[in-house]
């Protein structure tokens, strides 16, 4: 999935790459036969020399200083994760992208089974699920639970879609939602985790699309959206999320779902609940479904 040029300069020229002139206020020529904008382009807009520009974009200058990674940054005009994610690209830190290998805190555990009320589970940077309350299992049962990967699930999901096939409308909110799920996979993992590149093999197998879309290098958090899942006898139901950092395991991820008094994902909630506890060996089977 990579070449030699290394994950920083990877990453500068796809960025470059998606850049047209008139995105940064030069003149646009006919006849360019570089996508995007070209490298001095760039060097030019960061004020630093094409050469130098040359060297980090090619791998062979891999510690540019902050200085010189904020002003490429105002010139490829990446937003705040963009930044950090490049930085952390030219900063890495081993030690720290290892921690999400670490087993679950008990106390996290305890947390989220105390959560009754609320759906929530936790992810590390390759977005597999490392734990999940019931109640998450009820909502998205066989989808978010330990030991399922968001990604590939919902590569799974977005194929089984396209195969039935379903409306346009519906192919649009699961490529949206698979993009996503890509995107915040570069943003959160390791590049030389070997689970890393096991998923992205799963995934240049399984999906048709895949190789085109990690080869865009977006990158951005899994930070918070809504899901659509099916329960009956409610039907369909839109739960908004939101995911945090533990600060006490960094690289695992909690995530929880929400649901505002008098709405249809609290009417959904209090279902389930209700119904757990008053059937416990006959749950509901819930689909969830991109939105």
């Amino acid at each position: 999935m990579a070449d030699n040029r290394g994950p920083l300069a990877e990453y500068l020229r796809a960025r470059r790459a998606r850049l047209q002139p008139e995105d940064v206020g030069l003149p646009s020529s006919a006849g360019r036969k570089v996508p995007g904008l070209r490298r001095e382009e760039v060097a030019s807009l960061a004020g630093i020399s094409p050469d130098y520009y040359l060297r980090i974009e090619q791998g062979r200058d891999n510690s540019p200083s902050d200085q010189v990674l904020v002003a490429i940054a105002r010139a490829l005009r990446l937003d705040d994760s963009e930044r950090r994610y490049m930085f952390r690209l030219a900063r890495p830190h081993p030690h720290a992208l290892r921690v999400a290998t670490h087993p679950v805190a008990p106390g996290v555990l305890a947390l989220l089974d105390n959560w009754s009320h609320t759906p929530a589970y936790l992810f590390d940077r390759n977005l597999d699920i490392l734990a999940a309350n019931q109640l998450m299992v009820d909502v998205a049962p066989g989808i978010v639970e330990p030991g399922t990967n968001l990604v590939l699930t919902t590569a799974a999901q977005y194929s089984a879609a396209l195969a039935r096939p379903e409306p346009p409308a519906v192919l649009e909110r699961w490529d949206h939602t698979f993009r996503e799920m890509i995107a915040a996979l570069r943003y959160y993992s390791n590049p030389d985790d070997p689970r890393l590149q096991e998923i992205l093999g799963a995934l240049s197998l399984e999906h048709q699309t895949f190789r085109a879309v990690w080869a865009l290098h977006e990158a951005r958090p899994y930070a918070s959206g809504a899901n659509r899942a099916w329960i009956e006898p409610l039907g369909w139901v839109d739960f908004r999320w939101q995911a945090l950092e533990l600060s006490t395991a960094p690289g695992q991820y909690i995530v929880t779902h929400l649901a505002e008094p008098g709405s249809r994902a609290r009417a959904a909630i209090d279902y389930l609940v209700s119904n757990r506890a008053s059937n416990p060996e006959d749950a509901p089977q819930p689909d969830l479904c991109a939105d």
